[in-house]
């Protein structure tokens, strides 16, 4: 049975995407890998489809024409998953920042009840590593910052590494998400919040990137700051 999905998206993860790959596909629980390639310049779709000749039935791509933001990304993916009837959505990034053996228990805490399960990197204080004071700092006070517009009680609402059950993607519009940055990741939980599901955070450690280059810009830091305010307002007036 198709019971889980991780979804991947990918610009310019040659050197990761193997790995990765590869890293999943050594966990106990058979879980499916979708890559969500936006036309990387440097080869990561050709190496996903080369490895899918060893995995034919486990891993899949989606080739995007051009890099259109993280949240677009994931948007299509869920759209694929849901169409393949997944029943766990799992969001992860191909640079083993996310441990791929905590996805063994994102997916029992949705198993045990969670529709959407956290790696939390601050519910049991500050679990990161590699990271400089400043980026730590700055992830870490984003979530107070969430937290106090929003109420959500949600020790780390930026987080990237989620399960989701099928059943608060196929209740939430997808065709209405709005930002296609960290902000996105922020909306989809506040989302899922309004909406009552139940949200578990399940604590990990982060690891800063040792290969490749990260994607953050001060387009996506004030996405996420005016991102925040704009969802709460729009809440209040029942536009969301």
């Amino acid at each position: 049975m198709n019971t889980g999905v991780v979804i991947i998206p990918t610009y310019n993860e040659i050197e990761n995407i193997e790995a990765i790959v590869r890293a999943v596909f050594s966990l106990t629980t058979p879980f499916h890998v979708l890559i969500v390639d936006d036309n990387s310049p440097d080869g990561t779709a050709a190496k996903v489809e080369e490895l899918q000749e060893e995995f034919p039935e486990r891993l899949h791509i989606e080739k995007r024409s051009k890099k259109a933001g993280l949240g677009t990304a994931y948007v299509h993916g869920f759209k694929w998953a849901l169409d393949k009837k997944f029943d766990y959505i799992f969001e992860m990034d191909a640079d083993f920042s996310h441990n791929p053996k905590d996805l063994e228990r994102l997916h029992e805490a949705c198993v045990e009840g969670a529709d959407l399960a956290i790696g939390s990197r601050y519910v049991t204080g500050v679990n990161v590593v590699n990271w400089p004071l400043n980026r730590v700092l700055m992830s870490y006070f984003a979530s107070v910052y969430v937290d106090f517009i929003m109420g959500m009680r949600i020790h780390d609402a930026t987080a990237g590494f989620v399960c989701y059950r099928r059943n608060v993607l196929e209740t939430i519009n997808l065709d209405r998400i709005t930002f296609i940055g960290y902000a996105f990741q922020i909306e989809m939980k506040y989302r899922t919040f309004i909406n009552k599901f139940k949200i578990v955070e399940v604590p990990i450690i982060f690891t800063d990137r040792t290969k490749g280059q990260s994607k953050m810009s001060n387009a996506i830091i004030k996405e996420a700051i005016f991102g925040v305010i704009s969802l709460r307002i729009r809440k209040l007036f029942n536009r969301l």
